[in-house]
């Protein structure tokens, strides 16, 4: 099941952040304990005064080819585990973050 929800507006994203990940990139699906499926994504960015918050809107928005306006943090701010919604083409989007997860395989985790 993709960690993406279609909307008329755009996708909402469920994400798993690793802050001072060493690198800004979208490594791939995985699956939680509980069985909720995630994007996880690593930034360089430290988690203090929303630098990574900032760092992820931006990787998404180059990502998936939208200005950075268009993405927004629903949930999480201070939580690794966040709800994020980007603005377009929902079939576009979802066939972007398809693509940029495809080739990383699904991993599981024990959060």
């Amino acid at each position: 099941m993709d960690p993406w929800r279609y909307s008329t507006e755009g996708i909402s994203i469920a994400l798993r952040v690793t802050p001072r990940g060493g690198r800004d990139n979208i490594d791939g699906i995985e699956t939680l304990a509980n069985g909720r499926s995630v994007v996880k994504v690593r930034v360089r960015a430290v988690a203090e005064g929303g630098e990574a918050n900032r760092a992820v809107t931006e990787l998404l928005a180059k990502a998936l080819g939208v200005p950075k306006a268009r993405v927004k943090l629903l949930s999480g701010a201070t939580s690794r585990l966040k709800q994020v919604a980007v603005d377009g083409d929902p079939k576009g989007l979802g066939d972007t973050l398809r693509k940029l997860t495809a080739a990383k395989p699904n991993q599981q985790t024990r959060d």
